[in-house]
């Protein structure tokens, strides 16, 4: 069956000057070379690695807080409430940033758009360090989610530089890479706590220099991304405003309305908001739920939940290669079909995991359910660069915010006070994820068809025509 768009009839079989990739009649590189040297002189590989580091700074920003909050709890004399309105103020934090990202990167391009959202809450990060009460612990991590609203301009930057034949992997490897983040800090902060208590420093204030690490890393890839990045192929977006003419030029008004409207993005924020928005919660709660039901100490409670996170490194790019691969097959039906089977089955396994009573059972469980929810995540954005041109960030920063709240519906709902055992609230969560994936059957394109349905146009008709009924 055919390829969604970009048709193959787009793509250039030789790098025109100066590109070092193929490219297509868009300039957008039709292969995607991580690992290749050469490709990094080509500004859409150049614009993949800085926009996977600057978001992976902001994940692991976010997440520097849950694996030391055994120990901050005790210093702030935090209640589990506390705690869990403070995991639901850090989602809460990022959902209207994730949405307002969408037409701020239509406005501005991608770069200056996460640039100068890294730069103004890396201070908010590292003033993590000054908190003395709840009241006070619960604003820094609603300020701190702000940041994974740079998740946006991620997506966006990457569906600006890639064709449709490889957008899929591009942001699955892209946003993959960055969600490692909140691994490593799962890893690295019970590390950088300990090694800072060992120089004779009391655990009062270890906790607080350890904050120094994430808010210092976050700078550093914003001034990284200002400098090295590039926002479209052929420039930036700057220049880019300048070559187009007034009366071509569309109104951000204009472009956000026809965004808001498309209810393919609605869709398709409520399947992220159970398949990251889960993401985002497990990796709140999974260090702290180890360390009080099984017993295990700072270090491997925060291994496991590491393990849990670090699976971005293959999980959420296999989401993005399965997207691809079933629509070079079976075309955009392919890829909603994948979305709907793979998130399916990560809310089974998240079912599981609430219901097993060993370590080495929640372990081996949570570790394949990783795979599947991230790999959702992916397949899902391999479906968002096709449901609009025009308001590509608006869609995105839909699907975005959709994701963090889910994370603060399952929060608050399941994890704050719940009436619930931890356990129970893992495995209600995985029955929310297969009700509120079911919807995905509802999305419809008249020109690719559905997952039941086929085109409903006229082939002879040009397919471009088409597409711009969607806007």
């Amino acid at each position: 069956m055919e390829e969604d768009p970009p048709s193959p009839q787009k793509r250039s079989t030789s790098p025109p000057t100066p590109f070092t990739l193929p490219v297509d009649s868009d300039k957008k590189a039709t292969e995607f070379r991580p690992f290749s040297p050469s490709s990094l002189s080509s500004p859409h590989m150049r614009a993949f690695h800085l926009a996977w580091l600057s978001l992976f700074s902001c994940f692991f920003s976010t997440f520097s807080i849950p694996p030391l909050i055994p120990i901050i709890r005790h210093d702030l004399n935090l209640t589990d409430t506390d705690v869990g309105t403070a995991g639901m103020a850090s989602f809460l934090g990022s959902i209207f940033s994730r949405l307002a990202m969408g037409p701020v990167c239509d406005l501005l391009g991608p770069r200056v758009a996460s640039a100068t959202l890294s730069l103004i809450t890396a201070p908010i990060v590292l003033s993590a360090s000054l908190v003395s009460s709840p009241q006070s612990f619960i604003l820094v991590r609603f300020l701190v989610g702000f940041c994974l609203a740079n998740f946006v301009a991620n997506q966006f930057w990457m569906s600006s530089m890639f064709s449709g034949c490889v957008v899929g992997l591009a942001n699955g490897v892209s946003a993959g890479w960055a969600n490692m983040g909140a691994g490593v800090s799962q890893l690295l902060m019970p590390l950088i706590f300990t090694a800072i208590t060992s120089l004779n420093v009391g655990t009062h204030t270890a906790w607080r220099l350890a904050f120094i690490v994430p808010s210092t890393f976050q700078a550093l890839t914003a001034i990284m991304v200002l400098i090295y990045g590039q926002d479209l192929p052929s420039g930036n977006y700057k220049e880019f405003k300048k070559t187009k003419t007034e009366s071509r030029e569309e109104k951000f008004v204009h472009v956000l309305f026809n965004g808001l409207k498309n209810y393919r993005g609605w869709i398709l924020g409520l399947t992220y908001g159970f398949c990251f928005g889960v993401e985002l919660t497990t990796d709140n709660i999974i260090a702290q739920y180890f360390y009080d039901r099984f017993g295990v100490n700072l270090q491997v409670a925060g291994t496991i939940a590491a393990s849990f996170g670090m699976a971005n490194l293959f999980s959420r790019p296999m989401g993005g290669v399965i997207s691809d691969e079933m629509g070079r097959r079976f075309g955009i039906r392919g890829r909603l079909w994948g979305l709907w089977a793979v998130q399916t089955a990560a809310g089974l396994l998240c079912v599981l995991l609430g219901r097993v009573n060993s370590l080495c059972g929640s372990v081996l469980v949570m570790c394949v359910f990783s795979v599947f929810v991230q790999a959702a995540g992916g397949l899902t954005f391999g479906v968002v660069p096709f449901v609009s041109k025009r308001s590509l960030g608006v869609i995105s920063g839909m699907t975005g915010s959709g994701g963090t709240v889910g994370a603060v519906v399952t929060q608050m709902l399941l994890f704050s006070g719940s009436k619930f055992s931890k356990q129970t609230s893992i495995s209600l969560m995985g029955l929310m994820m297969i009700v509120c994936t079911l919807p995905v059957s509802l999305i419809y394109f008249p020109q690719w068809g559905g997952m039941f349905c086929g085109p409903s146009f006229d082939p002879n008709e040009p397919a471009d025509e088409h597409y711009r009924l969607l806007q």
